[in-house]
């Protein structure tokens, strides 16, 4: 069974806006018509919602709506499933509730028992996965040898498996581990398994994810354990920095949640959503879906989830500078164990300190520190200090300090104003070596 839990969802939003605006043209929907949707509704909640006390509530509520006129001037069948959708959350509280209307998918959903149809829609959905690189953004060295992994969707193994299994080589040769979560909206629960075996050994049996799901009035109980065999090597005692966010969704949280769970793996940023539980995509009748949470999901460790509470992160830091603080820590923590590098790491904090801090720089000493000095000049332009040389070079300053510059594009040395009774009177070059070289101010 495959969990598709917000990726779904995303989906079934693009099918919906696809579907409107052939409803502008079709005819209205009727009062005695959208009974029958919610009669049907109805069936398919209590054969597959995870919840049957809330699934008796639903149906009684809809239909209250819909004698009250609430829904009249809901005219077409993409504005009733909105209107449904939004029913169907409030009485639940389950952000995973959709309801559609896409007749093509529902087709399609009947027919793949003919296989091959099945394989052309398997087709185009690979061909999908693969102009987006199967979610994967990024995959960067970042400095001090931190590895960094930004991906937007958990995909399908099936069909990611080489991509993932890339993504992990190229991190494994580093000496920790950022995954950035803030803005991924989940997926496949079996791709946070893959991703999460790497950090745990194959010799101890290790469950990830317990869970049940319904199947059209079937009850399975399933758990997901740490995989016995990955392409590349394993990455037991690296570090590894999580990043969440507020738009951090269902799939991305669990691997959250079960990789702090079980001590793994240090969160930095802010709370997630709160999206913990299983869903799949019904058809109601021949034009309308549900997206319905059909199970529960249970952290290995207490046995519990994060509905409608989210995953709280271990270090709060507002999501936009989550990056900073993480690669900020993986360098002090490393620097604790790697005295060869204490050096090199001590170089690089400043510029992380600042983008997580913002220095406040007095714009009346950038006015100042604007000049001539000795082979070069300072100039300020629109708020921000350029640093010129040859007459013809020219890349900007950017402040990590009261009066200390890091240097765009250049990682070996920076730049400090030197000031004597409130006036700048000579620019040092800060070198990663701690040499400095020391220009005079000209004019």
């Amino acid at each position: 069974m495959r969990y598709p839990l917000r990726l779904l969802q995303t989906l079934a939003v693009l099918s919906i806006i696809c579907a409107s605006g052939a409803d502008a043209a079709a005819p209205e929907i009727s009062r005695d018509e959208k009974g029958a949707i919610i009669a049907a509704l109805d069936s398919t909640l209590n054969a597959n919602y995870a919840f049957p006390d809330i699934a008796r509530k639903i149906s009684p509520l809809l239909q209250a709506h819909l004698e009250k006129g609430d829904y009249d001037s809901a005219t077409t069948k993409a504005e009733f499933a909105s209107k449904l959708t939004d029913d169907l959350i409030k009485v639940s509280g389950d952000l995973h509730f959709l309801v559609g209307a896409d007749p093509k998918w529902i087709a399609e959903f009947k027919a793949k028992a003919n296989p091959a149809l099945k394989a052309q829609i398997r087709k185009e959905e690979l061909s999908r996965l693969e102009e987006s690189n199967f979610g994967f953004d990024e995959v960067a060295r970042l400095q001090g040898n931190i590895g960094y992994i930004r991906f937007s969707y958990f995909a399908d193994p099936e069909l990611a498996y080489d991509t993932a299994a890339s993504v992990m080589r190229f991190v494994g040769n580093t000496d920790a581990v950022i995954i950035d979560l803030r803005y991924n909206n989940g997926g496949h629960l079996e791709m946070a398994q893959f991703l999460a075996s790497y950090f745990f050994s194959s010799e101890k049996d290790q469950l990830l994810f317990d869970y049940y799901y319904n199947d059209d009035g079937k009850r399975i109980e399933r758990g997901q354990w740490v995989l016995p065999g990955l392409p590349g090597k394993r990455m037991l005692d690296k570090p590894v920095y999580i990043l969440t966010g507020s738009t951090s969704f269902s799939s991305a949280e669990w691997f959250s949640y079960a990789m702090q769970k079980l001590g793994r793996a240090t969160l930095i940023g802010e709370r997630t959503a709160g999206g913990a539980h299983p869903v799949a995509r019904k058809p109601v009748n021949d034009d309308f879906f549900v997206q319905v949470p059909i199970g529960q999901i249970k952290d290995p460790v207490d046995h519990g989830d994060f509905e409608g509470s989210g995953v709280q992160a271990d270090i709060p830091s507002p999501s936009i500078r989550a990056l900073a603080l993480a690669h900020k820590l993986a360098l002090e923590n490393l620097a604790k164990t790697d005295d060869a590098r204490r050096t090199e790491f001590a170089w690089l904090l400043p510029s992380l300190t600042a983008a997580i801090e913002r220095p406040h720089v007095d714009a009346g000493l950038l006015k100042k520190a604007a000049g001539k000095y000795e082979g070069r000049q300072l100039l300020l332009d629109n708020g921000t200090l350029y640093y010129i040389w040859r007459e013809r070079f020219r890349v900007a300053l950017e402040p990590i300090g009261p009066d200390l510059f890091a240097v765009e594009g250049v990682s070996d040395f920076r730049y400090r104003l030197n000031i004597l009774r409130g006036k700048v009177t000579a620019l040092e070059r800060v070198n990663k070596d701690g040499s400095i070289q020391r220009y005079k101010r000209l004019d």
